[in-house]
């Protein structure tokens, strides 16, 4: 039985010891924001935080990360809050998503250490594979959260999860709230 912290809570998996880390995340505790992309470890769509570190989940075993900590892409805020998360999204640099979580962890890991990245230090920091090519936009992005973490920038983002669509549409005009169904209630 190995035994971890995953998104603040003590977990134990009764698992093999050989297995990746990514596939008890998505498997066994079902955070499957965590995505497998390559299973070789090119890709980077599997990044999670590992005691701060950025590392990718399907290169290392539960034996490896037994008594350590482990951050998924759904514990890094709750409400999509955070800076990297909202200067995404400001920054049109999510396409097709998939690649999302991974650049949103390797990109906050970045932001912990350094609050000043240079292009070269995001190219560094960031070598996931974006199928659709977001790279200009996603280092524009990671400058913007970067402002925001330093307090020197706000975002108006759009609104957190759990908002009626009637709601996220009054609080962003270009959004239309979809018509009720017959089964659903109007208000």
């Amino acid at each position: 039985m190995t035994k971890l912290t995953v998104n603040d809570r003590p977990v134990e998996y009764r698992m093999d010891p050989e297995t990746p880390l990514l596939w008890a995340l998505r498997d066994a505790s079902n955070l499957t924001g965590t995505k497998y992309g390559c299973g070789n470890g090119d890709c980077g769509a599997c990044i999670v935080d590992i005691d701060g570190t950025a590392i990718r989940s399907c290169l290392v075993t539960l034996a490896e990360v037994e008594g350590r900590f482990v951050t998924t892409i759904e514990a890094l805020s709750r409400d999509r809050s955070h800076p990297v998360q909202q200067a995404m999204v400001a920054e049109q640099a999510i396409q097709c998503g998939f690649c999302t979580p991974g650049i949103v962890m390797a990109a906050s890991a970045l932001l912990r250490r350094n609050d000043r990245p240079s292009d070269a230090d995001i190219d560094e920091a960031i070598q996931n594979i974006c199928r659709c090519g977001v790279y200009p936009r996603l280092r524009e992005a990671i400058k913007r959260a970067a402002r925001v973490a330093r307090r020197e920038e706000r975002i108006s983002a759009a609104p957190p999860p759990g908002i009626s669509p009637a709601d996220a549409a009054e609080a962003v005009p270009s959004l239309t709230a979809p018509a009720p169904t017959q089964n659903e209630p109007t208000e």
